[in-house]
């Protein structure tokens, strides 16, 4: 699915207001949007909301061998995978150009910086490393992926804890963490991504682009650096010229900025620790309370019931009496009655097909009981008064009378069509006699 386009008015108008120093969503120029990280239940597991970008990071690590020409380190892995849940516009199953540009900023900006110590993850020189790799899954694009990314994949590897190994001889024994706690990665540093929009050929600057201002900028700066300040890299897209005053601002922003958050990180990882170790409720299912969508959960409220007798009696005396209805039997035959009144068919209206069947069968059913009130139910209020039972168009009645032996007479009715015709002969009865013994 093609990305829906930005209208020309909705393009001048992200334009004008970035001219008047202001944004959609209320925010300065230079201000970040609100981050904030939840923890899973397992180790190395994190989600990362940088506003409505939600990102998911999720690291694992297995034993393999090393590569020959680096036998004494181990092996990084970055994986980012951006999917249709995220956006319409994502194809799944191919890599896209902007795939394949953040997978490659996400590699220098956490590998090459050398953030983590890949000597340690040996176990065996030239034979046993460890490999960790670490997936990212776009949740939900409000833009600034490359941002909400970098965050949550530095986020999950200073959550991860590795099993513990030993080494007797040429044996490699891998302890579960009921045996032994696993062991966490050694990090030297967190290098975190800052991203600037450039806009009018670079005469604007906003941190942090969301997803509509993104579609009308110029060029894109990114800049990873740590707590320390050192850049760790930059790049810089769209084919803009930038000048050295520019560049220089930049980063100084950026300074601020991953301060702020490594901090952040900082406290999420202690606040978790603890709780682990207290042994209270951890998991996503408790950093996001307002977000269950399997339980429903209200804000408890304080309720006054000191005068509720009082108040209960006002309303009831204020009320009206209801009114009584008392159900009348309706007789229709001997042996037959209904309670309450008919009411009309509720049903809408029937098709013309439907009511000339319903016309035709209403008419043939008082026809027939027309022949059979006359001529054999007559008496109606006797008690020796005989009962015909019909069903069908022709049929063997029987006909019940006290200590007489029962007869049998066969009934024709008179179809719906054969009504709508004219006929000057009457509608007669066919008896038929039992022979005599």
């Amino acid at each position: 699915m093609k990305e829906t386009p930005l209208s020309n008015c909705e393009r001048r108008f992200l334009l004008r207001a970035i001219e008047e120093k202001k944004r959609l969503d209320g925010r300065q120029t230079y201000d970040y949007r609100n981050v904030r990280i939840s923890f899973g239940t397992d180790y190395g597991c994190c989600i990362v909301e940088l506003g409505k970008t939600r990102v998911l990071g999720q690291v694992s690590c297995e034993l393999v061998s090393p590569k020959l020409n680096r036998p004494t380190e181990g092996i990084l892995f970055f994986n980012l995978e951006l999917s249709q849940m995220a956006a319409p516009a994502f194809e799944p199953g191919r890599q896209s150009d902007l795939l394949v540009k953040l997978n490659r900023l996400l590699e220098r900006c956490l590998r090459n910086s050398k953030c983590i110590d890949t000597e340690s993850l040996c176990v065996v020189a030239g034979e046993k490393v460890w490999q960790i790799r670490v997936d990212l899954h776009l949740l939900n694009h409000d833009g600034n992926i490359i941002d909400a990314a970098s965050i949550a994949a530095i986020v999950a590897l200073c959550h991860f804890r590795r099993p513990d190994v030993s080494v007797q001889g040429d044996e490699v024994t891998l302890y579960t963490p009921e045996e032994r706690d696993p062991v966490p990665l050694s990090i030297h540093h967190l290098p975190i991504c800052v991203s600037f929009a450039f806009f009018q050929q670079g005469t604007y600057l906003l941190v942090d682009p969301n997803e509509r201002e993104e579609r009308v900028m110029d060029g894109l700066l990114v800049i990873a650096m740590n707590k320390h300040r050192e850049i760790c890299t930059i790049q810089s897209s769209g084919g803009i010229m930038l000048l050295k005053d520019q560049v220089l601002r930049c980063s100084k922003i950026a300074g601020v900025k991953v301060a702020e958050i490594t901090e952040l990180i900082q406290k999420a990882l202690e606040n978790d620790q603890k709780v682990r170790k207290e042994g209270g409720k951890f998991g996503f299912a408790e950093s996001i309370p307002n977000q269950r969508i399997t339980s429903f959960k209200m804000e408890k409220a304080s309720i006054d019931t000191s005068s509720i007798e009082e108040k209960a009696e006002e309303i009831i005396a204020e009320a009206e009496p209801p009114s009584e209805v008392v159900s009348k039997p309706v007789l229709w035959t001997p042996g037959t009655a209904q309670i309450g009144e008919g009411i009309e068919n509720s049903w809408g209206d029937l098709e013309e097909s439907e009511k000339e069947d319903e016309d035709g069968n209403h008419e043939a059913v008082i026809l027939d009981t027309k022949m059979d009130t006359g001529e054999e139910v007559s008496d109606i209020g006797s008690q020796d008064a005989p009962i015909i039972l019909s069903d069908s168009e022709e049929e063997e009645m029987i006909i019940l009378e006290p200590n007489k032996n029962p007869k049998k007479i066969r009934m024709q009715t008179i179809s719906a069509k054969q009504e709508k015709a004219p006929s000057k002969n009457p509608v007669k009865k066919r008896k038929k006699k039992r022979p005599a013994n």
